[in-house]
């Protein structure tokens, strides 16, 4: 991967290609429809906000998070009247009619976009995004804060700290990232704390399912553990994961490289009348920041060392660390620095939360794009400039093409 951002040419070239309706590029009107039909959300009567003209407004949202609710609709609007078609008979409404438009829709319509649209991106001509015949991806996990409302606080909670509580409830994610484009697919996220709290384990359980066989999944030494280890694995994906310090994994097969093949046990004890046990290769180097020296033991379903030697793939983790830039875009270039998400109530809080990881998928897709026609790879493009173009582009061209309403 590049250690540098470009922005791949003039902000004309890359803006034409985001002015023609990122959004509606990404997330067609016609499946949008389809989707709020099938979640029986579809506006059966005549609204001056339609469902589906909510669903778009929404990630709009995700996008101007610095602007009011009532500044998004006027840029909405403006893309009604640029493209001279507002045959929805959409008006201005003030804060009150969006959100009971909002909570008419609910997050369920958002969820089910994201299942059905964001997945990995690259092919076999992205630079970056493979390793030899694996598309590489990694596992991890965030926190984002959210208002500060007696709703809120319920049903997510507060961080307690040595400190005292958090500034604001928080929700937990745990989520899958394409290394290469940066694309944050399988997300699940719960409560923070309270008596609600999911930890990152469990969310981890229901992420894995978005594995993939020809996945080489890189996860750090947390999520290490024989059960997780053993679904992961059975979805067909390979895994590279680091391992704790504590984890007893004794050699049984030296190899030429240096690695050494072992068994991952359920217990001690299954360790000690060897039952159960899953061969796996074991790598071990030594890592060097600034003064300190760490030794790095990794784990992983690769038991080929010719294939892939233990260098390559001792190089290869530390590309694990691209999703926490992808997860530090989310939050910091497309919320804000110190700006928590703005919905009041636990269940827009839910729909929020989506629209984010779709307008993510959308700017991450067109940059692909981008990266593909200019044979670049799309982690040099940078993804400040992009948001900047987006948000620049969207009032002046309008989300939707002129024949998108019709």
């Amino acid at each position: 991967m590049a250690e540098r951002a470009s922005k791949v040419g003039s902000t004309e070239r890359l803006g034409g290609r985001l002015s023609m309706g990122a959004l509606f590029q990404t997330y067609p009107v016609g499946k949008v429809k389809a989707i709020l039909r099938a979640e029986g959300k579809e506006s059966v009567r005549e609204r001056a906000l339609p469902n589906h003209v909510v669903i778009y407004y929404v990630l709009m949202l995700a996008i101007f998070m610095n602007d009011s609710y009532r500044e998004v609709m006027r840029r909405l609007l403006e893309g009604f009247r640029h493209a001279r078609r507002n045959r929805d008979g959409v008006k201005l409404l003030g804060k009150s009619g969006i959100s009971q438009a909002r909570a008419r829709l609910g997050h369920e319509p958002f969820k089910r976009l994201y299942e059905e649209f964001v997945a990995p991106v690259a092919t076999r001509k992205t630079k970056g995004a493979w390793y030899k015949r694996w598309l590489l991806v990694s596992l991890d996990g965030s926190t984002l804060d959210v208002a500060d409302t007696p709703e809120n606080l319920k049903e997510f909670g507060k961080w307690e700290t040595d400190r005292g509580p958090s500034a604001f409830p928080k929700i937990r994610l745990v989520t899958l990232i394409e290394n290469g484009t940066r694309v944050l697919f399988g997300a699940a996220f719960g409560a923070h704390a309270g008596e609600n709290n999911v930890s990152e384990m469990d969310l981890a359980w229901q992420v894995i399912t978005s594995l993939k066989q020809g996945m080489l999944c890189l996860a750090d030494r947390y999520y290490l553990g024989y059960e997780l280890w053993k679904a992961s694995s059975a979805t067909g994906a390979d895994l590279l994961w680091r391992v704790k310090n504590r984890h007893v994994l004794e050699p049984q097969q030296q190899l030429p490289d240096g690695s050494y093949l072992s068994k991952l046990y359920p217990s001690p004890y299954y360790r000690q009348i060897d039952r159960d046990g899953i061969i796996v290769r074991i790598i071990e180097f030594k890592f060097k920041w600034q003064r300190d020296t760490e030794i790095y033991r990794l784990i992983t379903t690769i038991l080929d060392h010719v294939e892939a030697p233990a260098e390559e793939l001792a190089a290869l983790y530390h590309e694990r660390w691209e999703i926490e830039t992808a997860l530090a875009e989310v939050k910091t270039e497309m919320r804000g620095a110190n700006i928590v998400l703005r919905s009041k109530t636990p269940e827009l809080v839910r729909q929020e939360f989506y629209a984010f990881l779709l307008a993510y998928f959308s700017v991450r897709g067109i940059m692909h794009e981008a990266a593909l026609r200019a044979d670049e790879e799309p982690d040099r493009l940078s993804f400040r400039h992009a948001i900047k173009v987006i948000r620049r582009k969207i009032p002046a061209f309008g989300i939707f093409p002129p024949t998108a309403l019709a």
